[in-house]
């Protein structure tokens, strides 16, 4: 099979704009928590969420396309553009029919149906919807109008598997281009639902976190006191290329992929096992795609809610996997800082995981205060402060309502 790298990188994150300010918020450990400010939200038990802060979109897309855009697919639109430009790929020299684009995102246009379903669109009267309501809804319609902007011919789809969308549109990709189906792919996923129906929702299920009077350190995992996730926004993109198309081009390569794992839990709903069985599997699935061991992977970045149970589950299952390895591993949940990017969740954290890789750290669990004693004390969970290190490979954990399980590993180059 062809050999996979990683040339180019986009983010657009609640702790930082642009991959470099985002790779600089890991490093400090910074909170992208706060009040909400897209709607009113004084009705609702969760009153703040992790919002992309300071970002006039007018500077990034013109007046047509955000009409014609939901938020998610803006962010979509944003992230692809700055990693196009980071891989340094000359689109005139590439077979666009070998370039393709699958993306994840667990919900789509929420923002869009939420708003043509009120009062604002139906109002009292007959009913007037947008005639732009069902594309800009669809969660396919990012990779849609990427595929577009850059005349990539090739595969195109999205994949939608709750928080683990992002994740099997990695591997998705990983898998076309190894097996000489493509040659370039832009993957990732963007996520946009810090809205009424989000919160409403989420709050519904008793998911959230209510901690109002301290929103900066409401999302924190494997914390005894921790009650539930902190909603996000925003995505992430990562260019995957063929090793041997990238290395005749001259590119930068930030990592290869090493391998993916996807499996299903079987179990509940919305519940994870509560031994981390589809967890456990799908590690090992990701270990061996990868032909490594345990002892080869230096970080391991969590799924981490900040839930009851599913921290828990995912530390077992670690342990399970890991064995005695699991105590030289460092292990944190960047949503501690960025909060839960549900659908988009996996691309900001394989981002994060490569950015570990190239700069040689660990990004923190920030918001530790009380050891759970139901979680082994043992791991090293990286508690508030990125730590230095060496790291030569990362396994990246999305588990989706559904029990859906997916893993990716990166390694250095």
């Amino acid at each position: 099979m062809k050999r996979v790298v990683v040339t180019g990188l986009g983010a657009l994150t609640p702790i930082g704009n642009n991959l470099k300010e985002f790779t600089e918020g890991l490093k400090k450990g910074i909170s992208g928590a706060g009040p909400i400010t897209h709607f009113d939200s004084s009705a609702f038990k969760t009153n703040f969420a992790c919002e992309v802060k300071g970002l006039d979109m007018s500077t990034k897309l013109d007046r047509k396309e955000i009409r014609r855009m939901d938020l998610f697919t803006q962010y979509g639109m944003v992230i692809a553009e700055e990693a196009i430009q980071d891989s340094g790929l000359d689109l005139e020299k590439i077979n666009l029919d070998k370039a393709g684009v699958i993306w994840g995102s667990g919900i789509g246009g929420l923002k869009t149906l939420e708003y043509n379903v009120s009062e604002h669109a139906v109002g009292k009267g007959i009913p007037r919807y947008n005639p732009f309501m069902i594309p800009k809804m669809i969660p396919d319609i990012a990779p849609g109008l990427i595929s577009i902007k850059y005349g990539f011919r090739g595969i195109n789809y999205a994949t939608v598997s709750a928080c683990a969308s992002a994740s099997h549109a990695i591997i998705n990709s990983f898998d076309y281009i190894r097996l000489g189906k493509a040659d370039v792919m832009i993957t990732g996923g963007s996520e946009a639902v810090i809205t009424m129906t989000g919160i409403g929702g989420f709050n519904a299920m008793k998911a959230l976190s209510t901690r109002n009077d301290d929103p900066k350190t409401a999302s924190r995992p494997f914390d005894l006191n921790r009650e539930g996730f902190v909603l996000g926004e925003g995505g992430a993109v990562l260019i995957l290329e063929e090793y041997e198309h990238a290395k005749k081009r001259g590119a930068k390569i930030y990592a290869e992929v090493a391998g993916g794992g996807m499996t299903a839990d079987a179990y509940h709903m919305t519940a994870p096992h509560p031994e981390g069985l589809g967890a456990r599997n799908v590690m090992k699935l990701a270990l061996a795609d990868a032909k490594m061991n345990p002892e080869d992977i230096s970080y391991v970045n969590v799924h981490g809610t900040s839930t009851k149970l599913g921290d828990i589950a995912e530390s077992k299952a670690i342990q399970q996997v890991f064995g005695d390895h699991a105590y030289q591993l460092n292990i944190s949940s960047t949503k501690s800082m960025t909060g839960h990017l549900l659908g988009a969740a996996g691309a900001v954290e394989a981002v994060a995981g490569i950015m570990a890789i190239q700069d040689n750290f660990v990004p923190p669990t920030i918001n530790h205060f009380t050891d759970d004693p139901e979680i082994d004390n043992r791991l090293n969970l990286t508690f508030n402060e990125a730590q230095p290190r060496k790291v030569n490979a990362i396994l990246s954990n999305t588990f989706g309502f559904g029990g859906h399980n997916a893993s990716v590993i990166f390694k250095r180059h």
